[in-house]
């Protein structure tokens, strides 16, 4: 494997450094509260950075969004392109292509997911009360043209209250594609840890459209694992770019508080996770552009993303002492995004036992890996 950038992915990445470094400043993140940031989001899409995803692959977009996490810039970018640019481009047909994915490109169009799948979440109704007949349904209660009506709810959805359409699976892990506008549809805010105009998703007979096969849930998991992995490889990395900024200007008993040997342990061993979130996330995405299995290494990148997450923002703040317990201070907004991708992600005892079970399972291509369990609760 070979994690070299291209000349493509390096230029875009370089792009939106520059982009992030400019707009997502503190100061304009003190003043957006918990709203999403349009001015940023124009910019990027104006910049043609999402649709550029769509050339650079999974690995591209892992390095656009470590800028992001540097700065821990109010976008939906990672959802719009993971459940939006990434599904429908490996998944959709190519009518749903060309309506869908013109839009997301050009930031008209938000996408978000409903992930992972839940027991007892959302269940797609039969043929019969869709109002169709039984004969009109293919699979899971879905009409001959692909459409299905869906019931239930999810607690939390990142980004819901600025997306047009929503990525839901349903009980049997099918995909359906769900215009947050139309009738059915409810969005009940949600505050969580970071901002990310979360809310709750309420689905009451609402329609929605089939989107890819039966290796388009675990698929696109995977990539949504890994892309959010990398997001934290970005939070962390900015964080630990803070504490290391603060530990060798800041003096103590006349002399900076990095030559301190327990100070410079803590950001060693910080910055150890942060590499070691980084390159797992960067082989999960070569593999998934390289279409070799890669759930195993999307569960591995998500736990170190989740594990080691926590402790190198934990460390940051720990690092900047009194002035890091201050909730106006940049640092303690990459304390939030970290906790916030760590309960994302899922708790690493849950990750490792999705992985425990997936290794037991003997079974390494993504498809059979899901037919052949439950999946994730």
């Amino acid at each position: 494997m070979d994690f070299t950038p291209t000349e493509e992915q390096r230029a875009a990445s370089e792009l939106a450094a520059e982009i992030f470094g400019d707009l997502s400043t503190p100061e304009r993140l003190a003043g957006l509260g918990t709203a999403a940031d349009a001015e940023l989001w124009k910019a990027l899409c104006a910049a043609g950075l999402p649709g550029a995803v769509e050339e650079t692959g999974l690995l591209g977009l892992a390095l656009l969004l470590e800028e992001q996490g540097r700065t821990t810039a109010q976008v939906p970018f990672a959802a719009t392109c993971v459940y939006g640019l990434v599904a429908i481009g490996a998944h959709g047909s190519a009518e749903q292509r060309a309506r869908l994915l013109p839009g997301l490109r050009a930031g008209e169009s938000v996408a978000t997911g409903a992930f992972p799948a839940r027991r007892g979440g959302v269940r797609t109704e039969t043929g019969a009360e869709a109002g169709v007949g039984t004969g009109a349904a293919t699979v899971a209660g879905a009409r001959a043209d692909g459409t299905a009506r869906l019931t239930g709810a999810v607690p939390v959805v990142p980004w819901l209250r600025e997306a047009t359409h929503v990525l839901v699976p349903d009980a049997s892990r099918t995909l359906w594609l769900v215009r947050t506008d139309d009738a059915g549809v409810r969005r009940e805010p949600v505050e969580t840890t970071a901002p990310w105009s979360a809310a709750r998703l309420t689905l009451d007979g609402a329609s929605g459209e089939r989107l890819g096969g039966a290796d388009a849930y675990p698929g696109t998991l995977a990539a949504a694992r890994t892309a959010f992995a990398a997001l934290q490889a970005g939070v962390c990395a900015g964080s630990l770019a803070r504490a290391v900024s603060h530990t060798t200007t800041r003096e103590q008993f006349g002399r900076p508080l990095s030559t301190n040997q327990g100070v410079l342990l803590r950001a060693a061993d910080a910055y150890m996770d942060t590499e070691a979130i980084r390159v797992t996330a960067y082989e999960a995405a070569w593999r998934y552009d390289a279409r070799l299995p890669c759930t195993a290494h999307a569960l591995t990148a998500a736990w170190w993303a989740s594990e080691a997450g926590k402790r190198v923002v934990h460390t940051g703040q720990h690092l900047h002492g009194g002035i890091g317990a201050d909730v106006d201070h940049p640092v303690h907004r990459h304390f939030l995004w970290g906790r916030q991708l760590d309960a994302h992600l899922g708790s690493g005892s849950q990750l490792l036992e999705e992985l425990g079970d997936l290794m037991a399972s003997g079974v390494n291509d993504v498809s059979e890996a899901y037919e052949a369990s439950e999946g994730p609760a």
